[in-house]
């Protein structure tokens, strides 16, 4: 995975005026970057949150993060790049909060959200590598500047924003799951989200009828045949698949403002 350091990023910001911080609509709060925000107003620069992924979450939930992300003072909006949704009210959007025209913008993000998708579906056809699971193929590995029209510029990021955080975000922000130290644990934690979320996820998805994350986790190695060499299940594989099947979509659930405690 070619992670862009906070130098490029930095760099990056000189060239541009405006900054697409694109996360995920499941879970827009663990996958914005407080410190790009944060460097993207120190350097005086405009600032969009796009919520990629909005066939994923029912509307008034978008609107719920969108009314969120507003009251603290970035402008918002959700699109669907890969349903193709929302794209044109995404371009109008741009050029209307734009601090001038042409606009240069800055479209940057974790791995996964959706970032190069969205500069494809922009442009109307397939220019930027796109891949489903993080660690994999199709990571942008250069700045790239591309015009979308005679008004609109987009420049996108080398690789990804550096992922940081606990066990969970880091999993929840594109880090490999072949990679986290202790993948059960994250797994676990996922799993709680989703059948809180939507507690006939488990069965409709896997067929497993519990509801504690450990025995799904043994369940479903012993449904994959994933053994230890002294035959116990290999708990560990089953929960790197939760994971990925997290980031393929198969696993979706999503999180509200109100579940993560952020309103009353």
């Amino acid at each position: 995975m070619k992670v862009a350091s906070w130098r490029e990023i930095n760099s990056a910001l000189n060239k541009v005026n405006m900054v697409l911080e694109v996360v995920d609509a499941r879970d827009p709060w663990t996958t914005r970057s407080r410190k790009l925000e944060n460097l993207v107003e120190r350097r005086g620069k405009k600032l969009i949150v796009v919520i990629n992924k909005s066939d994923l979450v029912p509307r008034k939930i978008l609107e719920e993060w969108k009314f969120f992300f507003e009251k603290e003072g970035h402008k918002t909006t959700y699109i669907s790049a890969r349903e193709r949704l929302g794209t044109l009210k995404l371009r109008r959007f741009i050029k209307r909060e734009a601090p001038e025209l042409p606009v240069k913008i800055l479209v940057a993000g974790f791995p996964k959200v959706g970032k190069s998708s969205i500069i494809n579906v922009l442009k109307g056809k397939s220019s930027a590598s796109t891949s489903p699971v993080p660690g994999s193929p199709g990571y942008t590995r250069h700045f790239q500047l591309y015009r979308i029209d005679r008004n609109l510029y987009m420049l996108d990021s080398p690789g990804v924003l550096p992922i940081e955080g606990d066990p969970l975000e880091l999993a929840i922000r594109g880090y490999p799951p072949e990679e986290l130290n202790n993948p059960i644990e994250v797994a676990a934690a996922l799993l709680k989200r989703a059948i809180r979320s939507d507690p006939t996820i488990v069965k409709r998805v896997y067929g497993i009828e519990e509801e504690e994350p450990i025995d799904i986790l043994k369940i479903l190695a012993i449904k994959r045949g994933w053994k230890y060499r002294d035959g116990e299940p290999n708990l560990d594989e089953a929960a790197r698949q939760v994971i990925r099947d997290y980031h393929r979509y198969k696993l979706v659930f999503y999180v509200t403002p109100r579940d993560l405690g952020l309103v009353a």
